[in-house]
């Protein structure tokens, strides 16, 4: 079962999502926030899965409280389990994407427009629970664009992450950041698909990136794919 703390500022939403949740018989509340120190505080005590955070919190009181959350600066305190730190699923209203792009570069690991269906909640979360990447293919594509936006794409000799990547760890993340699923990535680069996780798990690594989704902002951000014009 997976466990959610949600973070949101109004708390009929608050309880609108905690109802929606507990209806699932595979997800459970453990706590709600109304503020980023408290969704910070209670993560730590709490250690849910999935922090549900609310996007449209003040940008810094949001972006901070993500960063503290999904990289924390003492991850297992006493007593806790070990584990991994939980996982920050942002619903991010539309033309924010400038925020949703901070978000992501300050740990998130996936986003969910607020006008998303029950069940595209429901399943964001379960996805996200399970350590992948949920993000809706129109949001992709305006991260994307903010990235273009916000910086030039930097020299790929300047990089050390990307500069530690082997031949072939570039044409998995090429692949990934041009929408390829990972079966579609072992049929073209005639490799098994065992092979590409691993693949993704050394570029995620190596890069400094906590999900998929990071990684393609990162390929885009670095100049070694470029968008459309």
């Amino acid at each position: 079962m997976a466990s959610v703390l949600i973070v949101n500022d109004q708390s009929l939403q608050r309880l609108a999502l905690r109802m929606l949740l507990d209806a699932e018989s595979d997800l459970t509340v453990v706590g709600e926030a109304a503020n980023g120190a408290d969704a910070v505080r209670l993560s730590t005590a709490l250690r849910p899965d999935v922090v549900l955070m609310d996007g449209r919190l003040s940008d810094s009181d949001g972006i901070e409280a993500i960063r503290h959350i999904a990289r924390p600066a003492f991850p297992h305190p006493a007593g806790a389990a070990e584990g991994h730190p939980p996982r920050v699923l942002v619903l991010t209203p539309p033309s924010h994407e400038g925020y949703a792009y901070a978000a992501l570069r300050a740990g998130a690991g996936g986003f969910l427009l607020t006008d998303a269906t029950p069940d595209e909640l429901t399943a964001a979360v379960r996805v996200v629970a399970a350590g992948d990447a949920a993000i809706t293919p129109g949001l992709t594509r305006a991260l994307i664009d903010a990235v273009r936006q916000q910086r030039a794409p930097r020299a790929v000799r300047q990089e050390n992450g990307l500069g530690s990547l082997t031949g072939r760890e570039r044409d998995v993340l090429t692949a990934v950041a041009s929408g390829w699923s990972n079966a579609e990535i072992a049929t073209r680069l005639s490799i098994a698909p065992t092979t590409v996780k691993s693949h993704i798990s050394h570029i995620l690594a190596k890069i400094g990136a906590r999900a998929r989704v990071q990684a393609v902002a990162f390929a885009y951000e670095y100049g070694l794919v470029r968008p459309a014009a």
